[in-house]
């Protein structure tokens, strides 16, 4: 049986810092008309209660439900984590419309770490 979090999580690697991308990504979410309910740095806030916690950052947004959008640093790398739309279906039990819906955070995830134009 496959481990929960290859069939339930997308990782992709972006070519920008975790500032970059959460600046790139809320960019993104505003140009298509979505709202971004939320951009919530934990580091920082790890770091008011005397913690320490690597660069991550969450995003709150909504296509048809909200959806978070983790954006964080490994190890020189900056990646962007979220629960794969039919993930989300199945744990929720959601119309078909809907699914559909969701599924418009691969495309959006995919230009989020496509390099930049020269």
């Amino acid at each position: 049986m496959a481990d929960w979090t290859e069939t339930q999580i997308t990782t992709k690697v972006s070519p920008r810092s975790v500032t970059d991308t959460v600046s790139r990504l809320t960019g993104i979410l505003s140009a298509k008309g979505m709202k971004v309910f939320a951009v919530i740095d934990q580091s920082a806030e790890a770091s008011r209660v005397g913690m320490q916690l690597r660069e991550t950052t969450l995003v709150l947004s909504a296509l048809d439900l909200p959806l978070r959008v983790l954006v964080w640093a490994d190890d020189g790398q900056t990646k962007v984590t979220y629960y794969g739309p039919a993930a989300l279906a199945a744990r929720y039990d959601l119309s078909a419309d809907l699914s559909a819906k969701l599924a418009g955070i691969d495309p959006l995830t995919d230009a989020l770490v496509a390099p930049s134009a020269a």
